[in-house]
């Protein structure tokens, strides 16, 4: 049996990623660098490789920087889930341009979660996992205090699903996702309710 925290194991990287895709609020380098490296040490992240198809040990750890990850497109690790299960991790940027802010995501791989044997599906027609967003809403708190954002969603395939300025500072009533949303200094959580 494999372990959920192989970086080899393709099947650990595999059906999508259930993620915190964070609205970073600019294009600005200097304002994702300091969530990226306010978000990876909120997680706890074992490392920082610009491979996935090599076990840590068998690569050379790169910095967790704006520059890696306009190098490798993503950076990668292994974090410890809330369950005690050590797994394989990623983080990537998509980069608005000048038309709308950067978003970065950090995300686990749903194949790994079931390696690791979450469970995140209640039957309903979509992926949920109270454990995984309870985890992953105190992930962007702890990042929030040490780096502003616009926006944080939670849940399976996130990114892009919507945007601060389309929640115009108010949480929706019902909620298939969780929201990390500012409102001055302080960030309220929205857990999902459908």
């Amino acid at each position: 049996m494999t372990s959920a925290a192989a970086f080899r194991d393709r099947t650990n990287w595999s059906n999508g990623s259930y993620e915190l895709a964070i609205e970073v609020g600019s294009t600005d380098d200097a304002r994702i660098q300091a969530v990226l490296s306010a978000l990876w040490s909120a997680a706890d992240v074992r490392g920082c490789f610009g491979r996935s198809d090599r076990e840590p040990e068998e690569q050379d750890p790169v910095p967790c920087t704006v520059e890696s990850l306009t190098e490798f497109g993503h950076l990668h690790g292994q974090v410890r889930l809330p369950t005690g299960h050590l797994v394989v991790c990623g983080g990537v940027a998509i980069r608005g341009g000048d038309d709308s802010s950067d978003w970065l995501d950090f995300y686990v791989p749903v194949g790994a979660l079931d390696q690791a044997g979450l469970v995140y599906w209640d039957g309903r027609p979509f992926f949920r996992s109270a454990v995984l967003d309870e985890w992953l809403a105190t992930i962007g708190t702890e990042t929030f205090r040490s780096a502003s954002f616009d926006l944080g969603v939670i849940g399976f395939e996130v990114s892009g699903c919507t945007d601060a300025s389309t929640l115009a500072g108010k949480l929706p009533q019902t909620r298939d996702i969780g929201y990390l949303l500012p409102q001055g200094d302080v960030l309220r959580y929205g857990a999902a309710n459908t």
